[in-house]
């Protein structure tokens, strides 16, 4: 499901008080990484990911590895910050994405 202007809105508000969960370094992207970003945003369905300033690559490639290789999407990027959001596939953890269908 493609997000729309409103709902991207309203999902940026209520990143603004999160802290990054996930780092990206200098060991890069890997299939792991992804995973355990999968695990920990069926819980959340909204995170944010930092992107360290050794890091072999670059937020473009991340947003393009992460799109790519799940349906996580991409709400924001700010500086070397970006916020993900993917609708729980478990009924009790989805709290935004019943908010964001509403919208």
């Amino acid at each position: 499901m493609a997000l729309r202007g409103k709902q991207k809105r309203f999902l940026r508000s209520q990143a603004h008080n999160l802290r990054p969960l996930f780092q990206i370094g200098k060991d890069g992207l890997s299939e792991n990484w992804l995973e355990n970003v999968n695990a920990a945003i069926e819980k959340r369905e909204l995170l944010k990911v930092s992107i360290l300033q050794n890091s072999l690559v670059d937020e473009d490639e991340v947003i393009e590895f992460v799109e790519s290789n799940s349906s996580i999407q991409v709400v924001q990027k700010i500086g070397h910050v970006l916020v993900l959001y993917k609708k729980s596939s478990d009924k009790d953890n989805r709290v935004l994405s019943t908010e964001v269908e509403a919208i």
